[in-house]
């Protein structure tokens, strides 16, 4: 069949690869002059950055695309296991690093906190139940249809529902299982990786940790974008077709059925449609006679970011690729993202590829991705806001690592959520489509295909299974799944 692909983004490229290694003729159209979406790049004076994602987990799933091809991956990119995580600062000079192996990384939180090592091993292997009770089911398949639901391993997963913690919040489920406020806040981090609030969202996102302690992270060699760039050289070697700085305008149908794409005055025939567009904007833009699934264009949107790209002219050993300075204060943090507002005091991640690949920045100098979460938005001052925030990012900087940084800075690019929206067509800057702040968020997120249009799929960060790397990669495949059933096709791609 013929196959159009709205957006080039991650989960485009890789609904192109698996459509492709099926047999189909894929065209992918792509409003920007790059692929990649949010997984791009950023180079100026001498330093390069990552735009977007810089964390790397499950390669697993990238690495997949390439054998369902007949390709060895190593020949396209090559990534190594980070040993330690994280490295976490707090104010009053309490440090960790976070080891990715289990045992050592217990053994750091129980000397730094005086906690027994079990209580943290307890934890991650309550991460573990969680992942093998619902991960597979939920992330790998489709929660719109009824198959999926009525599997053995649902069965298997509701017959111990107290285990999944769906009715406690994140923070509730880790203040009951650790006793120190600092760990609490460690742990209630994680659902920042979804753009959610830990004293909202459901307790069944402590499923995350699994993803970092079990699967591991990993650092690509030439940065995330390297991995934008493998599956895009793959889908040119597999014959599909792109189409830059073409924007859809319309999607084209007659009978409930999909028949083609409209970009200014060309027409597209194809026999499918996927969008990789955001959700929201496929109905809008895209779709506007045909009525919009209500409660997802409604579900409550995630956080989104504010991030500074510093040119910085200084090493700093201290730090390592990934690195987090907590503020002083978790919740009153969180209730000013929900008020749409940013504390004066937020919590900075600051990633530095420059510390794995030295030629990201000019010698004895740092590539600073700087990063806060900041609400989604929702028609503040941004301007105004922009440059408090900048300053109070710096004072802390300057307090935790000792430092006059602003000295530091040599060249300096930003985004926020305006420009989000405006590179990568997300809903109001939100990162990750919508968030996970309450029980039946999951559910509400959009399936990976239409009700009401035959031959119309969905991937992406706006859909189910939701952001992030890993799980935009697992909409792909769940869509290539989809159209195998549909159209009782044998695939390569399940």
């Amino acid at each position: 069949m013929k196959v159009g692909i709205i957006g080039a983004g991650v989960a485009g490229l890789a609904a192109a690869v698996r459509m492709a290694c099926n047999g189909h003729e894929v065209t992918v159209f792509e409003a920007m002059p790059y692929p990649g979406g949010k997984l791009s790049e950023i180079k100026v004076d001498g330093f390069r950055f990552d735009a977007g994602p810089s964390l790397f987990t499950m390669p697993q799933y990238v690495d997949e695309l390439f054998t369902l091809a007949g390709k060895n991956p190593r020949d396209y990119f090559q990534y190594q296991k980070l040993e330690t995580v994280c490295h976490y600062f707090w104010e009053d000079g309490t440090y960790l690093a976070a080891h990715a192996e289990k045992e050592k990384f217990a053994r750091a939180v129980s000397q730094t906190f005086q906690v027994s090592e079990k209580s943290i091993l307890d934890l991650l292997e309550s991460s573990r139940q969680k992942y093998d009770l619902t991960g597979r089911i939920f992330l790998e398949n489709s929660l719109h249809l009824a198959k999926t639901w009525l599997s053995k391993d649902v069965f298997k997963a509701l017959g111990k529902l107290h285990k999944l913690d769906i009715f406690s919040s994140m923070h509730r489920v880790n203040s009951r299982q650790l006793s120190h406020p600092k760990l609490v806040q460690f742990f209630n981090r994680y659902a920042t990786y979804n753009g959610s609030n830990p004293f909202k969202a459901p307790g069944i996102l402590n499923i995350i940790p699994h993803f970092e302690f079990h699967f591991g992270s990993w650092f690509p060699e030439g940065g995330m974008y390297s991995i934008t760039k493998a599956i895009y050289r793959l889908a040119k070697e597999l014959g599909i077709h792109f189409h830059f700085e073409q924007k859809v305008d319309e999607i084209l149908y007659e009978k409930n059925k999909v028949n083609g794409l409209r970009c200014g005055k060309d027409y597209y025939p194809f026999d499918l449609v996927i969008s990789n567009m955001d959700m929201y904007f496929t109905y809008q833009k895209l779709l506007p006679n045909i009525k919009a699934p209500r409660l997802s264009m409604k579900q409550e949107k995630s956080s989104s970011a504010l991030i500074f790209y510093w040119g910085i002219q200084k090493e700093f050993p201290a730090l390592d690729l990934h690195n987090i300075l907590f503020s002083q204060d978790y919740k009153k943090e969180f209730g000013y993202l929900a008020k749409g507002e940013i504390s004066d005091d937020p919590t900075i991640y600051i990633n530095i590829s420059q510390k794995y690949q030295q030629d990201e920045a000019p010698k004895n100098c740092e590539n600073w991705f700087t990063m806060i979460n900041v609400p989604y938005n929702n028609g503040q001052d941004w301007d105004k806001l922009i440059a408090k925030t900048r300053a109070n990012i710096i004072q802390k900087i300057n307090r935790v690592l000792d430092t006059d940084l602003e000295a530091l800075i040599v060249c300096e690019r930003q985004l926020d959520p305006r420009s989000i929206e405006s590179k990568t067509s997300s809903h109001l800057g939100a990162l990750y489509g919508s968030s996970s702040n309450n029980q039946m968020a999951a559910f509400m997120r959009h399936a990976n295909f239409s009700s009401r249009l035959k031959g119309l799929y969905f991937c992406g960060g706006s859909v189910h299974p939701g952001g992030g790397i890993p799980l935009c990669l697992l909409s792909a495949k769940i869509v290539a799944r989809l159209v195998g059933d549909k159209y009782n096709m044998s695939s390569r791609s399940f």
